[in-house]
């Protein structure tokens, strides 16, 4: 990542971001948003929506239970997008387990700090990250994958919900 450094009386958003609590680092992943993109041959898709009404996608690309690519998509604020994108550098090369392991404070760490009001930030990061582990081990889920005559009770697109089991 390049160097993002704000100056005293300097603006702009990433003076703004420093100015309310939120490191350098985590001010970085989030002008830069280096694991931010969709994933078209992603083994896993999934969603997951915060009660802060952020909403994030995480696409995993997944070999013998290791991930070997994974990004995210966030519909949300400065905390959300870095706590993600520092997410996607912890797991990426890691087994499965790992990334189940993951919790707040790995994350927390990789930041250094972001204002106490966004530590629900980094917990949706890591919840929307176990939904994925989850997801995949109970057989996928993808966003488009089900056909009409499916049997499937939960996740037809078909029948107007986003994500459908793997076949």
């Amino acid at each position: 990542m390049s160097q993002i450094m704000s100056q005293p009386g300097e603006t702009g958003e990433a003076a703004m971001l420093a100015e309310t609590g939120y490191s350098q680092t985590a001010i970085k992943y989030y002008l830069e948003k280096p694991n931010m993109r969709a994933m078209a041959d992603a083994d896993q898709v999934s969603e997951f929506l915060g009660s802060c009404g952020d909403t994030m996608k995480v696409f995993l690309k997944i070999d013998n239970d290791v991930i070997t690519d994974a990004s995210y998509q966030v519909l949300g604020c400065p905390g959300a997008i870095s706590a993600a994108m520092a997410a996607v550098d912890l797991i990426k090369g890691k087994d499965l387990d790992f990334a189940k392991s993951l919790n707040d404070g790995d994350i927390f760490k990789v930041l250094v700090a972001i204002p106490v009001k966004k530590h629900h930030c980094i917990q949706l990061a890591v919840k929307a990250l176990h939904k994925a582990v989850d997801e995949y081990r109970e057989g996928g889920v993808v966003p488009d994958g089900c056909e009409t005559d499916c049997d499937c009770k939960q996740g037809c697109p078909s029948k107007g919900i986003l994500s459908s089991p793997k076949k």
